[in-house]
């Protein structure tokens, strides 16, 4: 568990650092672009939100911040794809009404599986994107290496999750072991968000 809390450590470090970039330099991104910002902005927010329940008032478990995490994580990348994408206005219809479906507590099905469909969703978008990108569209590909990653990060999450529900007799260290090699790939996410940030000029 000591590497687990190393990595989460340097994952929240690099999250700090993404943040500070993108809002020091906003003012080069273009609309689209932005969005990244906000996706970074928010994520740190969530974070922040976690740590100061935990230290300052003493929470027991996060489980509260968690719908509105997979919730508005979904909304925000839904929308940054559709705007990169092009795409027509009705595709925004769905991503906020899953992204409400996400955030209410239906009881139909639990929080662990709405991450799922989340990200499954976001991995559907990223991958059409890259495609897009590979295929030298309209689209500009400023952002290919961080959309490479976050296709390849939510991809990883979907299948850690039917690892360890297929191998329901690990324990807590070997479950923390498992979840650092998610972790780790996140922290390449933020790596090549923070390098994107830096190299942008107007």
């Amino acid at each position: 568990m000591d590497i687990y809390q190393v990595i989460l450590y340097l994952n929240n470090s690099l999250l700090v650092i993404c943040t500070l970039i993108g809002i020091l330099k906003y003012k080069v991104f273009r609309n689209t672009e932005k969005w990244y910002v906000y996706y970074i902005i928010f994520l740190f927010l969530i974070e922040a939100t976690g740590r100061i329940s935990i230290n300052l008032f003493n929470a027991k478990d996060l489980n509260f911040l968690f719908p509105y995490y997979v919730s508005g994580d979904f909304l925000i990348l839904g929308i940054l794809f559709i705007r990169k994408l092009a795409l027509r206005w009705y595709w925004y219809i769905p991503v906020v009404i899953l992204a409400g479906f996400f955030l209410l507590d239906t009881g139909i099905i639990g929080n662990e599986i709405k991450k799922v469909i989340s990200n499954i969703v976001v991995i559907c978008f990223a991958g059409y994107a890259l495609l897009m990108e590979i295929k030298n569209t309209k689209i500009d590909d400023r952002f290919m290496a961080v959309d490479s990653l976050i296709f390849l990060y939510y991809g990883l999450s979907v299948f850690l999750f039917f690892l360890l529900r297929q191998l329901a007799d690990f324990g807590r260290e070997e479950a923390g072991m498992i979840w650092s090699i998610n972790n780790i790939l996140c922290s390449f996410l933020y790596i090549s968000i923070i390098y994107t940030f830096l190299k942008l000029k107007k």
